[in-house]
């Protein structure tokens, strides 16, 4: 496993990228990862994870367990990924949520620029249009405009609620427009999370990082067989779902502002500032 520096740090960058996405609602790692140049890389990399080193391993071959788990696991991707993610959750959850309360029309607008730019990426790199992408585009849309309308569902913060939450939440995570935050939320369990990072509570962390790698090795399959077979059609339907979903932050954004008209000009410009962002980094990560 040669390690290549700069490649680990670009890598590492993404994931606090990604992290920092997946910890707003209403923003997706996924679409992070897309337009740094690593989706495709990542889904494919989780779906390779079948789990044959475990059978070695009980039979106590140390050396056939090693080789599978290197061959099965792409650890030059995925420690870096992983531990820029892990960083951005710890350090930017106490900054977000400060943002969003004190903040907040400008916060929305900022994840407004960033969808928006994103949709926009993400219809650059379809190779072809025609009906059939428009009416996934038009399916995806509603599904994810319906989805975001509903109302948080009151759940109490059990143990099996928290693994079932990480389960759900993280397939919504990988998918570009789709915030796995957003779906804590509506579960229940968002700000009950966010608490248990700040103050480190321990079994609730575990509970629900296991919860997240179970639901991700299963739907990572699925995931990866849908871009490989019907990569159009997927990103035509999920360029519906980024724009489906701006539903939340232009909701917040009129909240926000609803007293106070003249607030609309800074929230336009921050709005322009995330989408140039965007577009910028998809420059230089492509």
């Amino acid at each position: 496993m040669n390690l290549n520096i700069k490649e680990a740090f670009l890598i590492f960058i993404r994931g606090i990228l990604m992290g920092s996405a997946d910890i707003v609602p209403g923003v997706s790692g996924g679409t992070i990862a897309l337009i740094t140049g690593i989706y495709t890389h990542l889904v494919e990399a989780i779906s390779n994870i079948r789990f044959g080193f475990i059978k070695p391993l009980i039979k106590l071959d140390l050396k056939g367990f090693w080789n599978t788990l290197l061959d099965e696991i792409d650890f030059k991707f995925f420690i870096p990924l992983i531990l820029g993610i892990g960083i951005a959750f710890i350090t930017l959850a106490k900054v977000v949520t400060y943002c969003m309360d004190y903040h907040t029309s400008l916060t929305y607008s900022f994840f407004l620029g960033l969808i928006i730019a994103s949709a926009v990426i993400l219809f650059r790199k379809l190779d072809e249009i025609g009906i059939k992408h428009l009416l996934f585009t038009i399916l995806g849309f509603i599904l994810t405009y319906i989805f975001v309308s509903l109302n948080p569902i009151a759940a109490n913060h059990s143990l099996i609620i928290i693994f079932l939450s990480g389960m759900i939440a993280i397939c919504a995570m990988i998918l570009p427009g789709i915030s796995g935050s957003f779906i804590l939320l509506l579960l229940g369990q968002y700000k009950f999370m966010l608490t248990a990072l700040h103050e480190f509570h321990l079994s609730e962390i575990i509970v629900f990082v296991v919860g997240a790698l179970i639901g991700i090795l299963g739907f990572s399959k699925i995931l990866n067989f849908l871009l490989k077979n019907h990569e159009s059609l997927t990103m035509a339907f999920l360029i519906g779902v980024m724009l489906g979903s701006l539903k939340v932050p232009a909701v917040e954004i009129i909240n926000s502002v609803s007293v106070n008209a003249s607030a609309l000009l800074p929230c336009g410009i921050v709005a322009i500032i995330a989408f140039a962002l965007i577009i910028i980094l998809e420059t230089k990560f492509n």
